[in-house]
């Protein structure tokens, strides 16, 4: 550090800070107007906040429709995120679009600390994170999109869910691992799928229409359509015939949640 001179340091500082807006925004004039924005309206509590941002935010996303977003929302590439009709996404949330972004469908609704990350800087062909409609992405879960991550209509997760469309190759004992580089193949989640709370879903996966995924499970195959899995790794325990699975005097309580 003693031999560095000060152009050297002034060098490197102006070439990090460079690559932290790469990392944030389409270019600087996009970062600038984005944070701009986040700022001045992104911290605003209760509806006034909601319905500020519903005006504002259009310009800096897209907005089909009308879309409540609640204060302390993260957002990076904001140019690349799409929200439709009647979405919610509450405090807390961490959406980052990069590169072919996030669209999270109709009445979807994306729930606190929940984070939502493409972060594709491979040049991966598939990246992105895609919601259908009416679906509920529970507190805390984590979807990182590098492989791309498809989602059906009225798909349900549970607290603390991962979906990690991402695996790093490790078969080499004599290099580092974050060397060895990553495979991203990508995971589909069809329509009517419940994934239980702390599920793991990992890359190369396909969920079929109308399964269930234990709480815990960590999902490596692909899962047949209306099936339950559990396990670790997670294994068919139940197929979904129409059998009725609750007990007669427990009530069924109808609509949404």
């Amino acid at each position: 550090m003693a031999d560095e001179t000060p152009q050297r340091i002034c060098g490197l500082a102006v070439n990090r800070l460079y690559l932290y807006i790469q990392r944030q925004a389409a270019s600087l004039p996009r970062y600038l107007l984005e944070q701009i924005v986040l700022s001045l309206f992104g911290w605003i509590p209760t509806v006034v906040g909601i319905a500020l941002r519903a005006i504002a935010y259009r310009l800096i996303l897209r907005m089909d429709g009308l879309s409540a977003i609640e204060s302390g929302v993260r957002i990076r590439f904001a140019n690349n995120v799409r929200l439709g009709p009647g979405v919610y996404i509450d405090e807390g949330v961490y959406l980052h679009a990069l590169p072919r972004g996030i669209e999270i469908g109709e009445n979807t609704y994306v729930m606190n600390h929940a984070e939502l990350h493409v972060y594709n800087f491979r040049g991966l062909p598939h990246a992105g994170i895609w919601i259908g409609k009416n679906c509920l992405i529970s507190e805390f879960s984590v979807l990182r999109g590098q492989g791309g991550i498809h989602i059906g209509n009225n798909v349900y997760t549970s607290p603390f869910v991962q979906i990690v469309a991402v695996n790093h190759v490790y078969d080499d004992p004599t290099r580092p691992i974050i060397e060895q580089g990553i495979t991203a193949q990508g995971i589909v989640i069809e329509d009517d799928v419940w994934i239980g709370s702390s599920a793991i879903i990992l890359d190369g996966v396909q969920i079929g229409k109308g399964a269930v995924v234990a709480a815990g499970a960590v999902v490596s195959k692909n899962v047949p359509p209306h099936t339950v899995v559990a396990g670790v790794p997670a294994k068919v325990i139940k197929e979904i015939t129409g059998e009725k699975s609750v007990p007669k005097d427990l009530q069924i309580h109808l609509g949404g949640g």
